[in-house]
């Protein structure tokens, strides 16, 4: 009986494993971009050159390491604001200055009033479906007297986003305006404990229960030390934690668009850096929100006032964003919503 019962196990664990691995191969077969050329055509538009305006300017000096609730991260908020406005990107309708402002009475301890910036381009036939593509835009301030510019913190996921919405805008002049609304979101007050991110959770202008997705951008601009032999690389964390079939489009984008090595060595439940929990897609994911966050690792000068422009890989940050942006316009394009659970 007990060899029948083992055998019996045996035969629906083995038919459970088949289904399981059916379902993986249906899912992926699943996944094409029909319009492969037109996709390319808005990747093209990203280009090292405007990236790298966009870095120059958000870490410069002279906003004093955007600190949240300081006039140096007020202005980087500005700039983001009328850059959208020049774009004629709109802003949410409940938000016509772009900015959601994060209450001092949520922040910590001595940090004035900050603000979230929002700008969005609404979808032609699910409109009342949001992708979000963000990336924080604080950074530390000045820490004995020296100011720490961010440039890869985050100044490269800033830029990554801007570049993200004139693509995507584009292609709305062109007549390709996406499916789904697409959101563009910087957060404040990432460095001093995701309180921009958590603010906006927990008040959101569009609804959550509406939201295909989070993408957040997170220091694309630079290399480990882990890939110093090769730098066509991007670490993905969660990609799989809420929606598998997020994790599989995400590859078939890479394979078909940027061939960089997706790295999942921090996407492991017991990474002891917790990178997961560290940044702004952390605060989607517990609504029950597929996120991914792209990371390109620590290096050398994080967190450190060395952290300046003039150590940025501009083609890898270029080759990054391109693939970010092939991701969301899949989520934004496909006819099917995508499946927020795990298979």
């Amino acid at each position: 009986m007990k060899v029948l019962f083992a055998l019996a196990l045996l035969f629906v664990g083995s038919c459970s494993n088949l289904r399981h691995s059916e379902r993986i191969d249906n899912l992926k077969n699943s996944i094409s971009f029909e319009d492969e050329t037109v996709v390319n055509t808005y990747i093209n538009t990203i280009t090292e050159e405007e990236l790298k305006e966009h870095v120059e300017e958000v870490s410069s000096e002279k906003y004093e390491g955007r600190k949240t609730g300081e006039e140096g991260h007020n202005q980087i908020c500005n700039y983001l604001r009328e850059y959208y406005k020049s774009q004629n990107i709109s802003a949410p309708e409940t938000h016509p200055d772009y900015y959601q402002i994060v209450p001092e009475s949520v922040l910590p301890e001595g940090i004035k009033d900050s603000q979230n910036v929002i700008a969005y381009i609404e979808g032609a036939e699910f409109p009342r479906e949001y992708v979000y593509i963000a990336a924080h835009s604080d950074h530390e301030g000045i820490i004995n007297g020296e100011i720490y510019n961010g440039a890869d913190d985050n100044g490269s996921g800033t830029a990554a986003v801007l570049e993200m919405a004139e693509a995507f805008q584009e292609a709305v002049n062109n007549g390709y305006r996406p499916k789904r609304s697409v959101v563009f979101l910087h957060v404040t007050g990432e460095e001093i404990g995701l309180h921009g991110s958590r603010y906006y959770t927990e008040n959101p202008i569009f609804p959550l229960e509406q939201t295909v997705t989070m993408l957040n951008i997170d220091m694309i601009g630079r290399v480990d030390d882990r890939h110093k032999t090769n730098e066509n690389y991007i670490y993905l964390i969660g990609a799989d934690r809420v929606s598998t079939e997020l994790h599989y489009i995400a590859q078939e984008a890479n394979k078909q668009f940027t061939q960089l090595e997706l790295d999942y060595k921090y996407n492991e439940e017991n990474d002891m850096n917790r990178y997961f929990y560290r940044s702004d897609q952390y605060n989607f994911a517990l609504k029950g929100i597929p996120v991914i966050f792209f990371f390109n690792g620590e290096h050398e000068d994080y967190t450190k006032p060395t952290d300046t422009v003039d150590k940025i890989n501009f083609p890898l940050l270029a080759k990054r964003t391109k693939l970010i942006f092939s991701i969301g316009w899949y989520l934004a394009n496909s006819d099917q919503r995508l499946n927020p659970e795990i298979i």
